[in-house]
């Protein structure tokens, strides 16, 4: 089962679980960047309240809204760095969770002081939430993969790059894709959809950060998985 997607920072948790429940990660590095997505910041929730916050990195695009995902490049890496610790130090400081996560996090906010490529944080962030799951998967950037032009067709070259038969497959990207290319080239187009209860509140639109250190690493991994056993099965949904 494959996962094809763009590194995001921090990634939400229906992104995470989505990439979770594939063996494979193909992480799309060779299209456009996308200053209004999420391919250089995250939205953060608060422990005791409703409000959200943005922890952006600032981005320079050397070609214009042309850049490829692979050439941003960090406006000020060390600023950056002392303000996404400060930020989530801020977020969720008071959270039982956070000396634990707040450890795991050095290794990426030391990555700032030998990159200023943002695809190479955004990259390192989500495998960091990914390892604290427990995923043991493999990833490949799909700059390193021979696949031809065509959303549909580059998605399909890139399965079978890697191997893969079966596509699982956020509804975003559902509205864009031809189920008929993955049926004729014999892949399975498994459509990825996360609830929107306990563990999963705020799923869709806040970084996987926040469950964690609402919920703690043990309860997310536990709903991931049991959600990863569902999709393999065919369904979406818990029953």
């Amino acid at each position: 089962m494959c996962a094809i997607h763009q590194p995001n920072l921090l990634p939400r948790l229906s992104t995470l679980a989505k990439i979770y429940a594939a063996d494979v990660w193909v992480v799309l590095d060779d299209v456009q960047h996308t200053r209004r997505d999420y391919q250089h910041r995250a939205r953060l929730g608060a422990l005791h309240h409703d409000a959200t916050r943005w922890l952006s990195m600032p981005t320079h695009l050397p070609n214009g809204r042309a850049t490829l995902i692979r050439d941003a490049r960090l406006a000020e890496p060390a600023l950056t760095r002392r303000r996404m610790e400060g930020i989530l130090h801020e977020q969720y400081r008071t959270s039982p969770f956070w000396p634990a996560f707040a450890e795991q996090l050095r290794p990426l906010l030391d990555l700032f002081d030998t990159t200023d490529r943002t695809a190479d944080i955004t990259e390192a962030s989500t495998l960091l939430l990914l390892d604290l799951l427990g995923w043991r998967g493999r990833v490949v950037r799909s700059s390193n993969l021979p696949a031809r032009a065509g959303r549909t067709q580059r998605l399909v070259d890139l399965c079978r790059a890697v191997g893969a038969d079966t596509y699982v497959c956020g509804t975003g990207g559902l509205r864009y894709v031809a189920p008929t290319r993955f049926a004729d080239a014999g892949i399975d187009l498994r459509c990825f959809v996360v609830p929107d209860t306990g563990v999963w509140v705020g799923a869709r639109t806040l970084s996987a950060v926040h469950s964690l250190l609402v919920r703690g690493v043990e309860a997310v991994a536990e709903a991931a998985t049991g959600h990863t056993r569902r999709v393999r099965l065919g369904g979406a949904f818990p029953s």
